[in-house]
């Protein structure tokens, strides 16, 4: 059982940059307090005082109670086809309607309503959460030194809290004191980036005495400081105490939403509240992103108005040449009409305002071409996708708890046209879970481990594992092998040497080196020891996985760090001499910190025999030139080493030292000591160029390296999207040689493909770097970029037609920058997009995010950006789709992006089986819902041409309003929720069927056109066939003839069991759910005749019992039902069979497979593999070519062999 742990008190004012102590000298550098940007004055714990800032409650509510109704009609009306229903409900109610008014508005208001009914719900659970959040409770102090609770909202800035262990900070807090004496606290951030290892933040000096609520009876001070802002990492300020000022910096600020962690309690002063508070600052919405699908349904809807509107206008003309006919020369053609007694609607001496007003009436009556239930449908489909892709199990993460998540509805068809894929790798593609396997020291290769990649570039040559031939004998490596499998497996630690292993390293050439290198590890770092007080084991809480392993790995050879106390660091160190652990203490003088600018850390340290030492470890892109003339003697064979590692897919670090004497370190303090106490917004560029300078001049000891290893499946799932044809970029940092060497252990790169690196490395670039012109530097790269992209593309024109290999590009950041400008960068991408695979190597955030946009502009195909760290937030939001990672580096990719999932792999079932639904679904559905709406009503318009444009409806005004509503609307929900063309098995197993959503096969101009023509077909057959067959004979066998409203009625029911069958036949998965939807909406339409027809005749009109007195008893009218429906529906059934037997789509083809394979009780996927052969004319890519290889092949082959045998 884990006994209870203690975390050490720690005074680290005087040795951290980012701490301030004691009064600094701010004249001169405090003026831009009061300024612009930085007006804030707070006084702290003035209740009498008037402070004109924002309270503390929050909202994040799009709507309240006063402005939801009117905000969010707005929203409604503001799509083309509401508002266009919503003139016709109000035209409806002039005489122009060819129904009534009720009819007309009923069906917009209750889709308008369903949607304001489902955001007010979306709105309220915001709602609820806002309350939880803004009644959670704190103790304020309320005078006197006593603290009393009180909720979140009632708080204002400028008051005193007390918050106590565990709980949250109800505000951005300037942090006064705690209960460990020098106002040291730990916070927990996960609620703002993730990260779950915890932060250290001290107050004051000056103010770390205030450990007691008696202490602020009468404590009064103003703090001045920076306006708000979302900048999570920087605060600028000054507190006047005791009239006094003292310099503030984020060190002293607790961040709302932030945990108290480790400590009793703090005492803190209210800064910023509300929506002033710095995550509430960062909370803004994601950019607005729409599917390609949901662009061009837009398109199509403004096609339908033209079509729409032509109609209209054609049978406008059309019924004002017929009016004026209707009288001439006091002759009545049509006297029925009464032309000679009309009104202006069909007055023959008024043509003109007859056909205007024809017009009108037109607009209402063809209106039903638009579907008014189209956009609600979708919303609420979309919504049930998500719901779906959210409990799919098998995307759920069970180590860590994790589904996946979409967080946005809007992008689900999206995700199954994904053309480019830009991913991280560090965390994306692998685990971000540092391993310490090796090391170079003193210029001797240390570590006898096998990395992922090494046992990936053996399988890439053939040849078996020929490592103990490198770093020792075959006996060497199997003893040491076993002496590792006998320990205990210790997270971050992989290292197998035994001549550095259980204090064997003292025998080395170099010991003093070795001691050296492995004190510096157990040294130079900011973790926090925790000790275990029954087991006396230490564990450790690092800022990151790399420093973690570095500690860890230091602490395994003999150099354990085990405290930390006010200004040291003990170590428990392995001694040569007397071959035992000595307890050696370190006072810590300074850190300089790292950061991604810096690239490195280091730490300058008085041991016990009072020299001062500074210890440095960093990227060697910045460590080798630092180093001094006489501190060089390892370099060549250390770079020979990092190297090696690099082409082991390793992370590598140099290490370094140098001795200062008393003087230089005094100088540098003093200097370092006035940087940190600035108050200006050049602080940090301060604080850097004096670190610059002691960082110079350095002793080489030798370079790490740690192995951050795959995730599990990331090279299957690489490969089967590029089997699918989607090309895959990654945009790492890592150098170059990583990059490439991780490429090949994750598939992205394969034996056979053609490397094409683009690099500035070249003689003469480096000679000019020497020089130091930089015009002279970025002419000569610049040239040589371009020549270098040139000559590829050259290259790749000329290998188009000789053969089908794939090449690979591979770009390094320095090329990449100058390939992104602007006169250079469409060749760059049109030499990239013709790769099957992009490496862009030592690439910073922001050119991820260039990269991104080029690609999305460029190619104007659907790009996906995963990620899982800050750094690849710009990426995430400027692809169509942002996917996150929620791993180890937080949870910023996470909230920028639109869909979360745990794991790379992840991404398989994701596009290829939900993505490929997903598309399929929406596709179909949207194509059926404008079939629907013309079948219906291009009827009306026949029917209207019929009846010499007389603006009569075909239809009573209620079988005109429930069309979309009732009848038609729940099984084509039902197709965009649940149907499958094929399982998910065979999503994943012929990965080319996702092709169909690249290339947009089911959702191009042709389809959609195709479907619209088989509406007007099926409206065509309906109308002539139900009136030929109702025109002369009597209807029923008291020889009466039918009129409009039995007419009508028959039309109505033949197109409702035309446009549901119509779905039975598209539908490719049947459901229980289908069939009720199905067979339901043509029963509800014989329920709802009985029902509504048996209303008095003032309510149902001309479907007065039409239904139970006319048209049940007659049997003409179930004959002429049976034979418009069959003949109506044989034209697309026939279609669908001969396209299906000889000229079968991909997905078809699978299908065909997997009929015959049950069939013929064989597995299908075994059946398929037996096939070999090959048209890659079917669906092919570069890309998809190089992953697929001969398996691949006979897969496609397959397809095509067994649609043939048919």
């Amino acid at each position: 059982m884990r006994g209870r742990r203690r975390m050490r008190k720690i005074r680290l004012s005087k040795i951290y940059s980012f701490a301030l102590c004691g009064k600094g000298t701010l004249e001169g550098e405090h003026s831009q307090i009061g300024g612009q940007g930085f007006s804030r004055v707070v006084f702290c714990n003035e209740e009498g005082v008037m402070q004109n800032y924002s309270d503390n409650s929050v909202r994040s509510t799009k709507y309240t109670a006063v402005s939801f109704l009117p905000k969010s009609l707005f929203e409604q009306f503001r799509r083309v086809a509401n508002f266009y229903f919503l003139v016709i409900g109000v035209l409806a109610m002039t005489k122009l309607a060819p129904y009534t008014a009720v009819s007309a508005i009923v069906p917009l208001c209750v889709i308008v309503g369903a949607t304001m009914i489902k955001e007010g719900i979306e709105d309220w659970r915001r709602k609820t959460q806002d309350i939880e959040v803004n009644n959670r409770k704190v103790k304020v102090h309320k005078g006197d030194g006593v603290f009393e609770y009180t909720e979140w909202k009632n708080l204002r800035v400028g008051n005193i809290v007390k918050v106590e262990k565990d709980n949250f900070f109800p505000a951005d807090l300037l942090l006064l004191s705690s209960s460990y004496e020098d106002a040291v606290c730990y916070v927990e951030t996960m609620n703002l980036d993730g990260e779950t290892n915890l932060k250290l933040k001290q107050g004051l000096d000056v103010t770390s005495s205030l450990q007691d609520d008696s202490n602020f009876r009468d404590f009064k001070a103003v703090v001045k400081c920076e306006d708000p802002n979302a900048n999570l990492y920087s605060f600028i300020g000054s507190l006047e105490f005791e009239e006094q000022k003292y310099p503030l910096s984020p060190q002293q600020l607790l961040l709302r939403d932030s945990k108290l962690r480790n400590t009793d309690y703090v005492f803190g002063a209210i800064i910023f509240t509300g929506h002033d508070t710095k995550v509430i600052q960062n909370s803004t919405d994601p950019p607005s992103k729409r599917s390609k699908i949901e662009r061009k349904m837009d398109r199509i809807i403004y096609f339908l108005f033209c079509l729409l509107f032509l109609i209209a206008f054609v049978g406008s003309i059309l019924f004002g040449i017929a009016t004026k006919d209707d009288l001439d020369n006091g002759v009545m053609k049509r006297w029925y009409l009464r032309p000679d007694d009309s009104t202006i609607f069909f007055d023959p001496k008024r043509v003109a305002s007859a056909a205007i007003f024809h017009f009108l009436t037109a607009l209402m009556l063809y209106g039903f071409f638009i579907p008014i239930s189209l956009y609600f449908s979708i919303e609420l489909v979309k919504v049930l996708q998500s719901i779906f892709i959210n409990q799919d199990v098998h995307m759920y993460y069970e180590e860590a708890d994790k589904p996946a998540h979409a967080r946005t509805s809007n992008l689900n068809e999206e995700l199954g046209q994904v053309d480019t894929i830009l991913s991280d790798k560090t965390g994306t593609l692998t685990c971000n879970s540092m391993e310490f396997i090796k090391c170079s020291i003193a210029g001797v290769a240390y570590g006898q481990g096998v990395t992922e990649v090494e046992q990936a570039m053996d399988r890439k040559i053939g040849s078996p594992l020929t490592h103990e031939q490198v770093y020792g004998t075959e006996s060497e490596s199997d003893e040491n092998r076993k002496s590792s499998d006998r320990k205990t497996r210790i997270k971050g630690f992989n290292f197998t040497d035994e001549r550095i292993m259980n204090g064997n390293w003292v025998n080395e050439p170099h010991a003093d080196v070795i001691q050296k290198f492995f004190r510096v590890l157990a040294i130079c770092h900011t973790a926090i020891p925790e000790v275990d007080e029954d087991t006396g084991n230490v564990s450790y809480e690092a800022e990151s996985p790399d420093e973690a392993a570095f500690v860890i790995s230091a602490k395994e050879i003999g150099f354990e760090f085990f405290k930390r106390t006010q200004t040291s660091l003990s170590v428990n160190e392995w001694d040569p001499v007397s071959g035992n652990k000595v307890e050696r203490m370190y006072q810590l003088l300074n850190v300089l910190e790292f950061n991604s600018s810096r690239k490195r850390m280091s730490v300058i340290v008085k041991d016990e025999e009072g020299r001062i030492s500074l210890l440095c470890k960093g990227a060697d892109s910045v460590m080798f030139e630092r180093l001094a003339l006489n501190g060089r003697e390892f370099e060549d064979k250390t770079l020979e080493h990092v190297q090696q590692y690099a082409d082991a897919g390793l992370r590598t670090l140099i290490l370094a030292y140098r001795e200062l004497d008393e003087n230089e370190y005094k100088e540098f303090n003093n200097a370092f000591y006035e940087a940190k106490n600035s108050v200006t917004a050049d602080q940090e560029t301060l604080i850097e160029e004096v670190s610059n300078k002691i960082e110079r001049n350095l002793i080489l000891l030798g370079a790490t390296a740690v192995e951050d290893k795959l995730q599990n499946g990331v090279p299957d799932c690489i490969e089967k999207l590029a089997r699918a044809g989607i090309k895959i970029w990654v945009l790492t940092g890592d150098k170059m040689e990583t990059a490439i060497n991780i490429g090949f252990s994750c598939c992205l790169l394969r034996q056979g493909m053609r490397q094409i690196i683009i690099h500035l490395d070249a003689p003469e670039i480096q000679a000019l770097e020497k020089g130091g012109d930089k015009m002279a530097i970025s002419k000569a790269s610049r040239e040589s970029v371009l020549r270098q992209i040139s000559e590829a593309a050259l290259q790749l024109t000329a290998s188009r037609g000789a053969s089908q290999q794939a090449f690979a590009l591979i770009i390094d950041g320095k090329s990449l920058a100058y390939a992104l400008d602007d006169s250079m960068k469409n060749l760059f991408l049109e030499l990239a997009i013709r790769c099957a695979s992009v490496i862009c190597c030592r690439s910073s955030p922001k050119q991820k995010a260039l990269v991104t946009k080029l690609v999305k502009s460029g190619t104007r195909k659907t790009t996906l950006a995963i990620g899982d760290g800050a750094n690849d937030v710009g990426m995430l939001q400027e692809a169509d789709i942002g996917i996150g990672i929620s791993g180890f580096e937080g949870m910023q990719a996470v909230m920028s992006s639109d869909i979360a999932i745990a794991q790379f792999w992840y991404l398989e079932r994701l596009l290829l089986v939900h993505g490929h639904w997903c598309y399929r679904r929406m596709s179909s559905m949207i194509c059926y819902f404008f079939y629907k709406n013309i079948t219906f009503g291009f009827t009306l318009f026949l029917y209207e041409v019929y009846a010499s444009f007389s603006g009569e409806p075909a239809y009573n005004d209620w079988f005109l309003s429930l069309y979309s509503i009732l009848f038609s609307s729940l099984p084509v929900i039902a197709l965009g929720v649940f149907d499958q063309d094929v399982s998910a098995r065979y999503c994943l197993k012929f990965p080319k069927l996702y092709q169909q959503g690249v290339q947009n096969v089911l959702f191009r101009w042709r389809r959609i056109l195709s479907w619209m023509l088989n509406g007007f077909i099926s409206a065509t057959m309906v109308f002539f066939f139900c009136i030929k067959a109702m025109e002369v004979q009597a209807f029923d066998e008291k020889g009466r003839t039918a009129g409009r409203d039995i007419l009508g009625a028959t039309m109505y029911t033949c197109v409702v069991w035309i446009v549901n069958l119509q779905m039975a036949l598209t539908i490719r998965y049947f459901t229980l759910i289908q069939h009720i939807f199905i067979w339901g909406s043509i029963a509800l339409w014989y329920l709802f005749l009985l029902v509504y027809g048996a209303m008095p005749s003032k309510i149902s009109g001309n479907a007065y019992k039409v239904f139970i007195e006319t048209l049940a008893p007659s049997p003409s009218y179930w004959f002429v039902t049976f034979f418009v429906v069959f003949s109506t529906l044989i034209p697309y059934f026939s279609y669908s069979a001969i396209q299906m037997k000889f000229f079968p789509m991909y997905h078809e083809r699978v299908q065909w497979i997997r009929y015959e394979g049950k069939k013929k009780n064989n597995d299908p996927e075994n059946h398929v593999l037996r096939q070999k052969s090959l048209q890659l004319t079917t669906m092919g890519s570069n890309a998809g070519f190089a992953a697929n290889g001969n398996h691949s092949i006979d897969i496609d082959t397959d397809v095509d062999r067994t649609t043939n045998r048919r």
